[in-house]
């Protein structure tokens, strides 16, 4: 492996047979030069050639990624390299289901080739990795880009799939999804980690992440830090006096809501992806050197993807596309907001749903309220329960006390919680996943877009919330803020995920009774435990009251909301009915909906919803999830793989549909191991019952 630095552009050869093959401007007549973007920073070139590294596995393979996590040969100090591949194997994970039959290696896997055939390799694919930052020239936004050209790229029939993270995830966080799609097929992957990724700033000792994930003294790295929280020497000397041993992190803490511009780095990433592809195959210009834009939109075939929010931005990205730079879109599982109509209604069975979804902030925060206490309706049948039930029915009561739920004792406050989840829009196909996802999800997700959106300080300690590391249960002062251990901050590039608890950074409650503490172990009023009532009423008044916080917080999902306007482009959306953190009915299917409201006759947009798939497919490991749950990733590939048709050959683009999938089961305590039966394909042509339809403003989906 080797890596250069380049500042104004990279020089890479490209041979005269490549760019004949291109046709039309690539004999160097006409066509416009190729310059590198001005945001684009310092650009970094890595070599990888497949076999002790390379670009889907970091020289892991198929077996390393199913194996222990990999370490560092020093713990406390990592190589770049090392924190590369940590990062390659936790972001992949994150996305999949690795557990023994559950389809890694036979249905999805490095192993499988694009056609869907099961090799004996491991799936390492060669090729150069370049990575930069753009920015606006503040030095502040540092959002981190990364184009992956795999050795397969064929100038000649050109393609670029972007790759934005989903989550808060860093620069390697759709490797798994639409990277590894992207790879196989030959293509360039444009990613970007969207202005959240891997920054976090242990503000008691004053370091950083930088690029490429080792940690610096924030002063000597300046504009070269991933994210340095903007406070004075002064005012972070106060902030530890105060509450010392705390982290800012990018996403929760930039104080620029960079949710607004996910589209528009997703394009940059796009621009950077074209850049690169002329520099290495652009027809040589007449005058001045250079290259030439050989590779443009008229010739490539771009398709913007991923999952999640990274989904999300890819739609955002499609909306915003001026320049016609996107061919069409496939993507998983959107986080999507939807500008208000209250003239559109879903029906799904008896139940209908007026207007355009809720926005994720609103549902999240309601999540993070009614959860624990909805646990308690059917404790013996919830999926990976890791809630304490004596805990939980203190938060039943808070509830009560709060007017939030009705009933007289805890059974019936957790029937009201769960009624009430299932009367705004999550399906109740569900029901048993909302209390392991908010054991696992649901606070740092309403906890980082409180801050971000809100555009808080970390100074703000924004409803008695911060970050640091907490003292073990077992210490002598059990689950107190505490130094962060070295380790797990010198590896957290490549092991965080954005959005503590994570990397050994936790969530803390400020306001806990004796002090501060972990929020989960938090005292409330009245010295009882009850998951911070306090907290979580605090995180939804922001929702729905009209303090100047609140009101900064509403502010801020205004400039995230989207339009629904693809503006012609074809495009497919695949999302499980059972999503328990991004429910349909408020994202995907109001977004069918408004599309074909805005677009009308222009419309390309199938939904496809999958029965018996959620939002992480990495939970199928979990107990409970596997016999019950299938993998939407399974379908997302079979979207990429129509759209890549459509788009290459004309192939017809399927229907909006229901796919029936069928539970792989039990046998024994184990599930059975997953086959083709359990996932049976998206049809082209759906049969009538399993039909998405739309007309005269309401979207009628199968029941």
């Amino acid at each position: 492996m080797k890596f250069t630095m380049v500042k104004t552009g990279i020089a890479l050869a490209a041979t005269a047979a490549l760019a004949a093959g291109l046709g039309g401007c690539a004999s160097g007549v006409g066509g416009q030069p190729n310059i590198k973007p001005a945001y684009l920073g310092v650009i970094t070139t890595g070599v990888y050639d497949g076999g002790n590294d390379d670009l889907l596995t970091a020289g892991l393979g198929k077996t390393g990624l199913a194996a222990p996590a990999p370490l560092p040969v020093d713990p406390l100090n990592p190589s770049a390299a090392e924190l590369r591949r940590i990062a390659i194997y936790n972001n992949y994970r994150a996305i999949l289901d690795i557990s023994p039959g559950g389809g890694y290696g036979t249905l999805y896997g490095p192993n499988v080739d694009a056609k869907g055939n099961i090799t004996t390799g491991e799936g390492k694919i060669a090729g150069t990795e370049y990575i930069a930052y753009a920015d606006d020239g503040s030095g502040r936004q540092n959002v981190t880009m990364m184009v992956q050209v795999p050795s397969s790229f064929n100038p000649a029939s050109p393609c670029i799939v972007t790759g934005t993270s989903s989550g808060s995830r860093g620069i390697f966080g759709a490797i798994g999804s639409s990277g590894e799609w992207g790879l196989k097929n030959g293509c360039a992957v444009a990613y970007t980690d969207k202005g959240t990724g891997s920054g976090m700033h242990d503000l008691q000792n004053n370091t950083v992440h930088l690029q490429n994930g080792l940690r610096a003294d924030a002063v000597a790295a300046g504009a070269a830090s991933n994210f340095t929280a903007a406070l004075s020497p002064s005012e972070r000397s106060a902030f530890n006096a105060a509450t010392p041993n705390r982290f800012a992190v990018k996403h929760a803490h930039s104080q620029q809501n960079s949710e607004k511009d996910w589209g528009r780095f997703t394009l940059q990433s796009v621009e950077f992806a074209y850049f690169i592809l002329n520099e290495r195959y652009g027809a040589p210009a007449r005058e001045g050197g250079g290259r030439l834009k050989t590779l443009n939109p008229s010739n490539t075939i771009v398709i913007a993807s991923s999952v999640s929010n990274g989904a999300g931005a890819a739609l955002a990205a499609a909306e915003l596309d001026t320049q016609g730079l996107i061919s069409g879109v496939a993507v998983g599982e959107p986080q999507v907001q939807l500008l208000p109509d209250a003239r559109l209604s879903v029906r799904r069975g008896s139940s209908t749903l007026a207007g355009t979804g809720k926005s994720l902030y609103d549902y999240t925060t309601l999540a993070n309220l009614l959860q624990p206490c909805a646990a308690l309706v059917s404790p013996g049948t919830n999926v990976f329960n890791t809630i304490n039930p004596v805990i939980a029915a203190s938060r039943c009561s808070a509830l009560k006390a709060a007017g939030v739920v009705n009933g007289n004792t805890t059974a019936e406050q957790a029937g009201s919680a769960m009624a009430t989840l299932v009367q705004v829009g999550w399906q109740p196909e569900g029901n048993d996943l909302q209390a392991s996802h908010y054991s696992f999800a649901t606070l740092p997700v309403a906890l980082t877009y409180a801050n971000a959106y809100g555009r808080a300080s970390v100074r703000d300690n924004l409803c008695g919330y911060s970050f640091a590391a907490t003292a073990p249960a077992a210490s002598p002062t059990p689950n107190l803020p505490v130094p962060a251990p070295a380790g797990p901050l010198a590896t957290s590039f490549g092991t965080g995920n954005g959005v503590p608890p994570t990397a050994g950074v936790n969530i803390v409650n400020n306001t806990s009774l004796g002090g501060p503490m972990l929020d989960a172990a938090s005292i409330s009023a009245g010295n009882v435990q009850d998951y911070n009532s306090a907290g979580a009423l605090c995180l939804r008044a922001l929702a729905t009251g009209n303090t100047p916080d609140a009101l900064r917080v509403r502010e801020g999902i205004q400039q995230v909301l989207r339009t629904a306007n693809l503006q012609g482009k074809p495009a497919l959306i695949v999302h499980g009915r059972s999503d328990t953190l991004v429910p349909v009915a408020f994202t995907s299917r109001p977004y069918f909906g408004l599309n074909k409201m805005v677009e009308g006759s222009r419309s390309k947009l199938s939904y496809i919803e999958v029965t018996n798939a959620q939002h992480f497919d990495a939970f199928l490991g979990f107990p409970g999830y596997g016999q019950r749950l299938v993998p939407l990733h399974r379908y997302f590939i079979q979207a990429m793989d129509m759209m890549y048709a459509h788009l290459r050959t004309g192939a017809p683009l399927p229907g909006s549909q229901v796919v029936r999938t069928v539970p792989r089961g039990l046998s024994g305590t184990a599930p059975n191991p997953i086959t083709p039966a359990n996932v049976p394909p998206i049809k082209v042509v759906a049969d009538a019952p399993d039909r998405i339809t739309f007309a005269g403003n309401v979207v009628t989906v199968a029941d």
